[in-house]
């Protein structure tokens, strides 16, 4: 069964799970969000009683918001304690410090980050909350300079959000120190299958615009990035669940790869592929599978058939996230006519309500290889250059 809820809900997956007769948990959230008439909605009372009946049964969410649901009215199976594996990133270094044994974290408490010693601390390091989402509350500090200045923005933007998602979305009461992992950074949907065998559905290279920019502004598929990365991340992928256990989970895995060739996790997100939906629609406008038919019906791509064609192709998510330092309610428009201008071939563009989250939408491109200038240009934008305020341009 599959389950809906804010913030958004893509049109692909509405037909998807109309047309496929997919089972969809009828919450309070899921009739305020237009799902499509001859959707398969299935009561609360009946969902519950089909996990009972058919134990570890095949569940995806399109957003962590449906966590809280799953929590309390799925306690008595194994979803919650495996999504909290995941989505805890302490737990979640602890499960897998036998694989990754030299890896430095420390847990701090809000209260407890101008008493930490800073000395002690590994540089260049990260910090995030333990419970997070979507780059909130997550900064690179290389200096104690940038280490005071990352106290006081975490504490400015934590106030900000703190009322966008449920806690067991961002819980930001407590943070995680991690060392930093150098070397490119990857994305990837996956899911577990009915014996745990790990199955990918798409790779995207997590591309910045320098070595300290920790935004999720532009990530890009291709049939390269695809066939350089599969084998060794489905290994990647087999070891993490073979320790959880985990089997019918879909996922989405961060992870860099380091100067060295081993493969790090940054973080796993639990039930769902890229969020938004994102990632997963992303893999279907570039290579015509669906990855939420995949996993439903727990089906494997056939990567060399799906990949003819695509050579010299990058195919890109480009996150619009209010990167311009300016406040949302004071920004009176944002010019989209004027940023597909700057694309050779936009394959959709989502717009966001930008007042009440702080994303400007979402924008999937086709571009030729040779043309990555076009990437770079988005990647170093703050994005003023598309917004007006009191009707006049930045």
């Amino acid at each position: 069964m599959f389950f809906v809820d804010e913030p958004y809900v893509s049109e692909f997956f509405k037909r998807t799970i109309r047309d496929n007769n997919i089972p969809v948990v009828g919450t309070d959230m899921a009739r305020k969000l237009g799902l499509y008439n001859g959707t398969n909605v299935i009561s609360e009372d009946r969902a519950v009683e089909t996990v009972r009946d058919l134990g570890n049964s095949p569940i995806y969410t399109t957003s962590e918001n449906s966590i809280g649901w799953i929590a309390k009215h799925l306690a008595f199976s194994s979803f919650p304690a495996k999504i909290e594996l995941f989505k805890d990133k302490l737990k979640f270094r602890e499960l897998t410090k036998s694989i990754f044994p030299n890896f430095y974290f420390k847990e701090v408490r809000a209260e407890d980050l101008k008493k930490i010693r800073f000395n002690d601390l590994p540089l260049p390091f990260v910090i995030k909350p333990t419970v997070g989402f979507f780059s909130m509350g997550v900064y690179k500090v290389s200096s104690y300079e940038e280490w005071l200045n990352a106290i006081d923005l975490i504490t400015a933007e934590i106030d900000q959000i703190k009322d966008l998602y449920p806690e067991e979305v961002l819980d930001a009461s407590s943070f995680i120190i991690e060392q930093c992992i150098k070397g490119a950074e990857f994305a990837f949907d996956a899911y577990y299958d009915s014996t745990g065998a790990p199955v990918i559905l798409g790779i995207f290279e997590h591309v910045f615009s320098s070595d300290t920019d920790v935004s999720d502004r532009v990530y890009i598929t291709s049939k390269e990035i695809i066939e350089s990365n599969i084998k060794e991340f489905t290994d990647f992928a087999g070891e993490i669940g073979d320790l959880a256990g985990a089997k019918n989970f879909p996922l989405h895995i961060e992870l860099r790869r380091d100067n060295d060739g081993t493969l790090l996790p940054i973080e796993v997100n639990p039930m769902r592929f890229g969020a938004w939906c994102t990632t997963a629609d992303m893999s279907f406008m570039a290579y015509g599978f669906n990855p939420y038919l995949y996993y439903f019906k727990q089906k494997k791509p056939d990567w060399p058939e799906v990949l003819k064609g695509k050579e010299g192709k990058l195919f890109s998510l480009i996150v619009l996230d209010n990167s311009t330092g300016i406040e949302e309610d004071k920004i009176t428009s944002f010019d989209y006519k004027k940023l597909l201008s700057k694309f050779e071939k936009p394959m959709e563009l989502r717009k966001i309500d930008y007042k009440k989250y702080p994303v400007f939408g979402f924008l999937f491109t086709e571009t030729r290889e040779d043309n990555f200038v076009e990437l770079k240009n988005i990647l170093d934008s703050d994005l003023s250059e598309f917004i007006s305020t009191n009707n006049r341009a930045i």
